[in-house]
């Protein structure tokens, strides 16, 4: 990790000025939520990328947070990936989770990228000509991120891709793509190499349409991409992806996601809260009603729980240790199913709490019907299904049960 203290705060780091943007990166988050919100109801409605957010953490230099501040970036924190995620989550899942995974990306470079590639790239990123998307998903994989069977050509100099991916998010507006390809050198599936390629080396079609329940706004359409890159556009060893998958794509996607969804989760809770307080709201409800309390409380006590495993893995993550053993992993994979699904179902909670007009309709304020339907997508999000399976491998390497 490029993170030097999981204990910085967003208002207390210190970023390049741009654009005449708000010198705390607390204020850029605010103001790329501000302009999120804006455009909510039409980016949702309309299943399209919000792109007015996405020009704002260009010009904020939200694009280059986890960039070094040797290379022009804002050498942010892994707790202020956290807490930016948390409150872009507040406003609209779509858009936080765009900017988590763009960061989860751009760690990987500063992480594994060589010279060149690696000063170019975080050049770009540190001045918001830099948006980065994932090609990880791949047809009959069933999502299993360390396989690949699309081969990576590989002729003198030369590189050749030639890629269909059923999902990617952002993919249409990306400057640039991280993509996981079968290495040149394959003995077997699992040997997969991660490449970068510019938007001008592709050639990208389209291959249909995003009309889905939830997570309108993240616009992540099915797309086949093919050309030729420059050799050097490899990120790290060749067939060793599995090493940034355990050490960057994992720990960020797990923990980036679920700040993200906890957002989602609090934001719906502090507008439910809004509205019970409101002096027209006490009239429409029986604030001393138990079960409504009682609802209230355990939809607390679910979101301070994630909260809680949130930040104990962010701190196992930002301190460096070695995340390969058995209950480093048990800890980051519970992290992911459990804010997947108990911030899914504190909404739902929520739904009941405040009935049918607030809670199931689209023009309430709390904007529960929106939240449950993005919420809807986080266990399928690298399904918890898989990670299940996985966890049942790893408690039988733990047998004295070990805590982190």
């Amino acid at each position: 990790m490029t993170t030097t203290s999981a204990k910085t705060a967003p208002s207390q780091t210190s970023v390049p000025a741009q654009e005449g943007a708000a010198t705390s990166l607390a204020e850029r988050v605010a103001s790329v939520a501000r302009v999120a919100e804006e455009h909510l109801e039409a980016t949702d409605r309309d299943a399209v990328f919000p792109e007015q957010a996405l020009a704002q953490m260009r010009r904020t230099g939200l694009l280059g947070l986890l960039v070094p501040a040797e290379h022009g970036g804002c050498s942010g924190t892994l707790t202020d990936l956290v807490d930016a995620g948390m409150a872009l989550g507040r406003v609209d899942m779509s858009v936080g989770m765009i900017f988590a995974m763009h960061c989860q990306q751009s760690e990987a470079i500063v992480r594994y990228a060589a010279s060149p590639l690696r000063e170019e790239l975080l050049a770009q990123l540190s001045v918001g000509d830099l948006y980065l998307a994932s090609v990880t998903t791949e047809p009959g994989k069933g999502g299993h991120l360390f396989r690949s069977y699309a081969p990576l050509q590989e002729s003198d100099d030369t590189l050749m891709v030639d890629r269909v991916a059923p999902i990617v998010t952002g993919g249409a507006a990306a400057d640039g793509f991280l993509i996981t390809m079968r290495s040149p050198h394959a003995t077997a599936d699992h040997h997969v190499s991660l490449v970068y390629a510019h938007r001008h080396q592709l050639r990208i079609e389209g291959t249909g349409e995003w009309c889905p329940m939830g997570m309108r706004a993240s616009h992540s359409l099915p797309l086949t991409l093919t050309g030729s890159i420059p050799a050097h556009q490899v990120i790290g060893e060749h067939g060793a992806f599995h090493q940034i998958a355990q050490s960057v794509f994992g720990p960020l996607a797990h923990i980036g996601w679920s700040a993200v969804w906890l957002g989602t989760a609090a934001g719906a809770l502090s507008r439910v809260l809004r509205l019970l307080r409101d002096p027209a709201g006490r009239k429409r409800f029986n604030l001393s009603s138990e079960l409504l309390m009682t609802r209230l409380s355990r939809v607390r006590q679910r979101l301070d729980t994630v909260h809680a495993l949130l930040r104990r893995t962010e701190a196992l993550v930002a301190s460096g240790a070695d995340l390969s053993g058995a209950s480093s992993q048990l800890l980051l994979n519970s992290l992911k199913i459990t804010a997947s699904e108990e911030c899914y179902r504190a909404v739902d909670e929520l739904v009941d709490a405040v009935g049918l007009r607030h809670g199931y309709l689209r023009d309430s304020p709390t904007r529960l019907e929106k939240s449950l339907r993005d919420l809807r997508s986080a266990a399928l999000n690298y399904s918890n299904d898989r990670l299940h399976l996985a966890d049942g491998q790893l408690c039988l390497l733990d047998p004295n049960v070990r805590f982190v």
